[in-house]
């Protein structure tokens, strides 16, 4: 793994020297090849499934980690548009932020830079690796792939693909590693890995956390809220609320807990529908009172089913309250047509994603037009919410003189003024 490690730090480096033009043309490389050779793309996803199929009749895998398993044409078209809206982005490296003038012909920089060398887990969805994969190309990063077993087919074919697309850039940038004590090792590397993104189930979150000194950017959970405020209207809320449940309930921006005002006069009709679409509902002590639902047993609950939370609030800030304090800081939505107490909500919930009167499900990096993402991260450094190619990238400073020294400044010869070039 050290060895692997240092070859992607390497090939990294090479990738990043690139011009932009290069790594769209790459990018461009990628699509092609995921269309073109389609056919065994599906054939390696085609025993994934059949595999994760038999594992959900034995009770081995859930229902809801196997439906994020297989891909198809479509998807694998979806897959390539997105390495092409990627490919026409402008190049993201080298771009200049500031420009300081620090005395007379001294002259200091700042520019877009990556980040290095990534290690990036996943569970389950093929397709990530394919959207990971061009978030590196594109912002310049060496990336150390690991996916779950249950895809494993899925992603040698796709790793392959891939990787033998980038050349003339080293196929050695993107390296694939398969078992979870290959991951222990990598988690020790900190002199050759400069961040980890896990995106899986919580406890692979905290087991990434708690055995690596390299910094970990990602979210541990996806509790989710849509507050239905008394003033919304009846179908828009109805509406919101169906989509960011059941839109793909496995996916971690899926509404987990629904908020009703109190006084919401549609409340029975609302609570009806979600029913009637086949969720599974749990109440807090006075919904579950009001609707006959079974007790929640905590609302801190990542249900990734066609199940839910349901609590009655009497206003928004006590809807602020109970996301404060049973969210993870993901996404939150409201519904209502009182522009003011949105406005509320948008201001003072905090959490990496906050919406007024849409879906939940709108939190994605491809929706927010980032070309795709590499995860979504509900700390607050250095990126949070969707992670695109901005949030793979750090800063490096430049500076040019001649001949200047600190020593003069002290002995007063010239002094600092500071003035901005830009």
């Amino acid at each position: 793994m050290k060895n692997l490690a240092a070859d992607v730090r390497t090939a990294g480096r090479e990738l990043a020297a690139a011009d932009g033009e290069a790594r769209s043309a790459a990018l461009e490389r990628m699509a092609d090849a995921l269309v073109a050779r389609s056919a065994e793309l599906l054939a390696a996803n085609a025993l994934d499934v059949a595999a994760a199929g038999e594992a959900v009749r034995e009770g081995r895998m859930t229902e809801a980690l196997a439906a994020r398993l297989p891909l198809s044409e479509g998807k694998l078209r979806d897959l390539s548009d997105g390495l092409r809206a990627l490919a026409a982005m402008g190049d993201p490296l080298h771009r200049l932020l500031r420009r300081t003038q620090l005395g007379d012909g001294l002259v200091l920089e700042q520019r877009t830079v990556p980040m290095g060398t990534l290690l990036v887990i996943f569970e389950s969805r093929p397709d990530a690796l394919v959207q990971v994969a061009a978030l590196a190309v594109r912002s310049g990063n060496g990336l150390l792939l690991k996916g779950g077993k249950e895809a494993a087919y899925s992603n040698r074919a796709l790793h392959a693909v891939l990787a033998g697309a980038l050349a003339p850039l080293p196929s050695a940038a993107l390296g694939l590693v398969e078992g979870r004590a290959d991951v222990d090792a990598l988690l020790k590397l900190d002199g050759l890995v400069d961040l980890v993104i896990p995106r899986g189930s919580n406890a692979l979150v905290r087991h990434v956390q708690e055995n690596t000194r390299i910094p970990v950017l990602g979210h541990a959970d996806g509790v989710c809220h849509v507050f239905v405020d008394a003033d919304a209207d009846p179908e828009r809320a109805l509406a919101v609320v169906l989509d960011s449940k059941l839109d793909y309930p496995a996916a971690c921006n899926a509404m987990e807990t629904l908020l009703v005002h109190e006084g919401y006069p549609h409340a029975d009709a609302l609570i009806a529908g979600l029913r009637d679409a086949g969720v599974r509902l749990r109440g807090g002590p006075s919904a579950a009172a009001r609707w006959g639902l079974p007790p929640v047993e905590d609302f801190h609950t990542e249900y990734s089913d066609t199940e839910a939370s349901v609590a009655l609030v009497p206003d928004v800030d006590a809807a602020i309250a109970h996301i404060h304090r049973f969210g993870s800081g993901h996404t939150e939505a409201i519904v209502t047509r009182d522009t003011s107490v949105a406005e509320r909500f948008l201001a003072r919930v905090d959490s990496a994603s906050v919406f007024h009167d849409c879906s939940t499900r709108f939190a994605d990096g491809f929706r927010y037009g980032l070309g795709a993402e590499v995860g979504i991260s509900t700390s607050r450094i250095h990126a949070r919410g969707p992670v695109g190619v901005e949030g793979l990238l750090t800063t490096r400073w430049t500076l040019r003189g001649g001949g200047h020294t600190v020593g003069a400044v002290k002995r007063g010869e010239w002094s600092f003024d500071h003035s901005d070039l830009l």
